[in-house]
């Protein structure tokens, strides 16, 4: 039995009743199949709503609504999270329906998109809410029965007492439940009884999505806004001087044409105020085409910035950042790089004596290898509707972390938080790119500055010009071998621009621990380059690289690769060296038998394909892949990916798939193609016919996904199957061609014809 306390959460519970209103409602029973009866099933509509708590409420009929409470942007938590609740309730999936919560997090507590940490954040929780509703509806029915508590159980929706033989349905009793305290302690579901979790339930959003009725922010509409757009300076280090609007201002259709500045002077910058540009110009007008010839039109003086000083609050880390002055190249930033790669280290981490043990080993293997800027391209386009008054700000429209977002508004729009009210939509695309609400603020300003309601759109261009990116990275590993071809010494060094990749305890990573004589370092260069959170940060280059490096460090060895790694899990587990080690080396290992299992490793892929593995932990779950590659006139063609994760309890065995899948092609993706070059500043890829993006011929013919099974509390799913794909196809193109890997993109190497 798991007994949990309801006190954490239980002011959300006292505010439930602020929970009526607003979102989208969906039955699950019409899309968990495609049968024509499924939707018969469905109980009708209630007439009346009962309140249980602030995650869901009971109707007469016993149909239950279940608010998903984060951001959905395609990881699939607005059917996750929901599904958690349900499994505790006890109730029939079919008699279910979604809402998408309010932005409330007196109620929800933490409604952020970013981490892989929704559903780790929030399990706990959920579980509690779900089981605090299941133990009022007992004790309602206990009450009305004149019966022991105990004697009351639940099963798909339906209360029974056994000894009298009475029952009655959730919705008979949910009045009277409504009216019952909310209980300090409850007891939660064993894992080997639940039935909802870890099932595979379809998208709640599947059928709005694919029949095209979903609302993302660019569908948001609402009658009389008007459109504004921004001109952003062309180049990073240049910002605005001065402009001639009278022509534009005379345009069909444009209402106003100004500035605004983003940011007031000294603003201390939190951790999502990221921005390159103090002051844009906005152009508001009737319709997109409108003023998109304006935008067009409009002539604008753009002037060199200063170096200056940005204050920043990074979560109580308050510290100053130099942003330097000056129109930046790709090929200064690369020169500038290998220079900073030949010098010392900040140190990060030391173990032993790693000189003494280079000096005296019988090889030693140095690899550098470099990751250009990405830019997010999620598929929308940055939007966001905004409303702003001197009462109030209404804002709607896909925003990753809306809490912060409100904290920056309250400070811009001089409007305590509740007066501003954030609505969230779907999101089409965001990879990290929506957690920052810079366009969240321009919207608002605009609005506020026009008197109008407006929604803002960026142009593709506007979007990938305009960062936020993906750091460019640097790293050179050394590793030493002993005359038995033992690995007795570690060198990582790693930095960026403008930071390095070894941030967030990556020192602490594998194969720290399991080396005795183990050194990091770090170093980064300044830039003016904006830049963010993107697809597990960090470790989406570390990940790739410190995997295609101990492929060649085993082969050095003469070692099979998931031996080799797997020789030093076990070292790092009977005889750890150090105490700051943040892996579990069980779990790691694990994941790379199950995926040397299902792959068939030992056997080779049969005919003439050629493979690479890889394995990583980040964000708290572990993951490896085995990825299989063909040459085919010299182009090659993944055509198989085995992958094994361990991410804990799967909530959804479907969409936890969907989302191991996405991360193999984006990862495929990026490694083949990904790269933001820049010429005097000026980004030198502005839409999709230069910026290269993955193709369904690209992608991997197949896609074979296992899970560890276990009953750890999950762990997140989104990011940690994203980093060692990097590495799989690294060292499959190695064995495919004989070349390695080591700069980012891989289809600028070796003359391929990819």
């Amino acid at each position: 039995m798991t007994l949990i306390k309801t006190k954490v959460g239980r002011r959300s519970f006292l505010k439930s009743s602020a929970l009526a209103g607003g979102g989208m409602m969906l039955g699950f029973s019409w899309l968990v199949s495609c049968k024509p009866t499924a939707e018969k099933e469905m109980l009708a509509m209630p007439k009346e709503w009962f309140d249980i708590n602030g995650f869901l409420k009971i109707g007469e009929n016993g149909i239950a609504t279940i608010m998903a409470p984060n951001p959905e942007f395609g990881q699939n938590v607005k059917t996750s999270m929901p599904m958690i609740i349900a499994e505790e309730l006890d109730i029939d999936w079919k008699n279910v329906l979604v809402e998408q919560a309010a932005f409330n997090t007196d109620i929800y507590t933490r409604q952020f998109a970013g981490g892989s940490q929704s559903i780790r954040q929030g399990w706990d929780g959920l579980r509690m809410a779900g089981a605090s509703a299941r133990h009022m509806l007992r004790g309602a029915a206990a009450e009305a029965w004149q019966v022991p508590l105990e004697e009351i159980t639940t099963e798909a929706g339906i209360l029974y007492h056994k000894k009298s033989g009475k029952s009655a349905s959730y919705g008979e009793m949910a009045s009277a439940a409504a009216s019952i305290p909310v209980p300090e302690e409850v007891e939660l579901k064993e894992v080997k009884d639940f039935k909802i979790v870890s099932s595979s339930k379809k998208n709640v959003d599947g059928k709005k999505i694919v029949t095209g009725q979903a609302t993302f922010g660019l569908d948001f509409h609402r009658e009389g806004m008007l459109i504004a757009m921004i001109v952003h300076p062309p180049a990073f280090g240049l910002k605005f001087k001065s402009m001639e609007d009278a022509s534009v201002r005379s345009m069909s259709g444009i209402k106003d044409v100004f500035t605004i500045k983003t940011f007031d002077e000294n603003f201390e910058k939190a951790m999502f105020n990221t921005n390159a540009f103090p002051e844009l110009v906005a152009i508001v007008g009737n319709s997109t085409w409108e003023v998109m010839n304006a935008k067009k039109a409009l002539k604008v003086d753009w002037e060199p910035i200063p170096d200056s000083i940005e204050k920043r609050n990074f979560f109580g880390n308050k510290h100053e950042a130099r942003v330097p002055s000056g129109l930046e190249n790709t090929s200064d930033h690369i020169a500038q790089m290998n220079e900073m790669a030949s010098k010392p280290g900040n140190l990060l981490r030391k173990d032993g004596d790693p000189e003494a043990a280079f000096q005296k080993a019988a090889k030693v293997i140095k690899r550098s290898y470099t990751a250009p800027f990405l830019a997010h391209n999620a598929l929308e386009p940055i939007n966001f509707f905004a409303h702003v008054t001197e009462d109030n700000a209404e804002l709607v429209g896909p925003l990753q972390a809306p809490e912060f977002a409100e904290q920056t508004l309250v400070a811009r729009l001089g409007m305590p938080k509740e007066k501003i009210d954030i609505k969230m939509t779907r999101m089409g695309g965001g990879f990290g790119r929506r957690a920052y609400d810079h366009y969240l603020v321009e919207a608002a300003l605009i609005s506020q500055k026009a008197k109008a309601p407006i929604k803002m759109i960026y142009t593709r261009e506007d979007d990938m010009t305009c960062g936020i990116y993906r750091p460019a990275y640097h790293a050179t590993y050394r590793a030493a071998l002993d005359e038995n071809n033992n690995l007795i010494a570690y060198h990582v060094k790693a930095g960026g621009i403008p930071e390095s990749p070894m941030g967030r305890g990556a020192a602490n990573r594998f194969p720290a621990g399991a080396v005795d004589n183990y050194l990091a370092e770090e170093w980064a260069i300044e830039s003016n380059i904006t830049i963010g959170a993107f697809r597990a940060p960090r470790s989406n280059f570390l990940g790739g690289v410190e995997q295609s490096f101990l492929d060649e460090v085993a082969e050095a060895a003469g070692k099979d690769p998931i031996e080799f790694r797997l020789e030093l899990f076990e070292r790092s587990k009977k005889n750890p060296v150090g105490d700051r080690n943040d892996y579990d080396a069980d779990r790691y290992a694990g994941v790379l038998k199950l995926v040397r299992e299902k792959s068939n490793w030992s056997k080779k892929e049969g005919g003439d394909a050629h493979r690479g593995v890889a394995a990583y932990f980040c964000h708290n779950s572990y993951a490896a892949h085995v990825l299989d590659i063909v040459m085919k006139n010299g182009k090659p063609i993944v055509k198989k990916v085995c992958s094994a994760i361990d991410c804990g309890i799967v909530i959804n065995t479907d969409a936890a798939s969907n989302m191991v899948e996405g991360a193999v092609v984006d990862g495929v993706g990026n490694a083949f193609f990904g790269s933001m070059t820049f010429k005097e500043g000026m980004p030198e890829k502005k839409n999709f016919d230069s910026y290269r993006m993955i193709r369904h011929s690209d992608a991997p013919k197949s896609i074979d996904v296992h899970f560890v099974k276990n009953e750890i509390a999950p762990t997140g799913l989104g990011e940690p199957p994203f980093p060692p794909i990097f590495g799989a196809l690294a060292n499959a193109m190695y064995k495919a061609t004989g070349q390695r890997q080591y700069h980012q993109p891989f289809a600028n190497t070796g003359g391929m014809k990819i």
